[in-house]
């Protein structure tokens, strides 16, 4: 692919920019499930899209709201799926989860963990000591994602929760992908100690602020671009911290989840997976037939999603979220997408 010959489009305002996105900014935060891979599987294009971005001296930060991994983990499983990925990139939400914690407690303080071996590690690197025995005598209470805690772990957790000690959960994603279909995440978790102790945790990972944070922390970068599938974690996460945000179509969003999309809500880019990095971004064209990007025409007629054309795979998204997006900014109803097809 010559880069040129395709678009990016800005799905929020006319804000085009001659160069490939993988070189407007210098720093790509990347969400991994439904971005980088899926299930155990690297999302087509995606891995030469990486190494693309880091030719060009461009920073990559993996981020995660998974707590149960440390990073090495992380690390170490991208690799092995062909991406340039050191430790030292991931960021994880229990890395973040420890630094607000490691910022109230004094150095050496105990923290009671309900999760895994990710927040117990985060711990250790701020000089806390993880505690799992509720007669410990722990300052603070953490909790994140562990698929293989005893439920005794999380009875003991909610009770020092109920007395009142400093609570900080890892994120509050309310399912978490499985083999077998979505399954409760630590969000569910949370919601359950929640409702038994009365009160609400301070929260690390995305959308919230401190996972960010931590990134730049860590990783580096003056002009940072957060690139995920998700709506209400990643693109929120964007906007709640002021960066620029890119929504790739190979995770959980879908056409419907677009049609319905507020104005305030749209993420700065729209592309169909991680080869838009490598794109120039340019502005749609709006027509009286519709809103065309490259070789596609989209339009909305009787009030269902119509697409003409033929062309890029990312022209096609950009052109059908530009349609979708005018209908629903123009009448307040969203069309329906029903029967569109995106090409591969």
């Amino acid at each position: 692919m010559v880069v040129g010959e395709n678009r990016c489009v800005p799905s929020t305002a006319d804000r085009p920019v001659d160069l490939p996105l993988d070189q407007a900014y210098d720093l790509v935060v990347l969400d991994l499930d439904g971005v980088v891979y899926v299930d155990d599987a690297a999302v087509p294009g995606a891995i030469e899209a990486l190494d693309e971005a880091r030719r060009h001296g461009t920073r990559l930060a993996y981020i995660t709201n998974n707590a149960s991994r440390p990073p090495a983990v992380v690390a170490k499983q991208l690799r092995d799926l062909g991406a340039p990925a050191e430790e030292s990139d991931v960021v994880t939400s229990a890395q973040a989860a420890a630094h607000l914690l490691a910022d109230q407690l004094p150095a050496g303080s105990r923290v009671y963990v309900i999760g895994g071996e990710g927040l117990h590690a985060a711990l250790r690197e701020r000089g806390l000591e993880p505690v799992v025995g509720i007669d410990e005598d722990p300052a603070a209470v953490i909790q994140g994602y562990g698929p293989e805690m005893p439920w005794r772990q999380v009875i003991d957790g909610a009770i020092l929760v109920r007395r009142g000690l400093p609570w900080v959960a890892s994120n509050m994603d309310l399912t978490v992908p499985t083999r077998h279909g979505p399954g409760p995440g630590n969000g569910a978790l949370v919601d359950l100690v929640a409702g038994y102790a009365g009160r609400r945790p301070e929260v690390a990972g995305k959308p919230e602020r401190p996972l960010f944070d931590e990134t730049l922390d860590r990783v580096g970068g003056a002009r940072p671009l957060v690139v995920g599938d998700r709506l209400d974690t990643d693109i929120e996460g964007a906007r709640n911290v002021g960066w620029d945000s890119l929504l790739v179509m190979t995770g959980v969003t879908t056409l419907a989840d677009l049609a319905t999309l507020p104005a305030g809500e749209r993420p700065t880019y729209l592309g169909a997976d991680l080869g838009c990095l490598a794109l120039r971004v340019t502005a749609p064209e709006q027509r009286d037939d519709g809103v065309a990007v490259g070789g596609w025409t989209a339009r909305v007629v009787d009030g269902r999603l119509r697409v003409t054309g033929d062309g890029d795979r990312h022209d096609w998204w950009r052109a059908v979220a530009g349609a979708l997006w005018s209908h629903l900014d123009t009448t307040g109803a969203a069309a329906d997408p029903a029967g569109a097809t995106s090409p591969r």
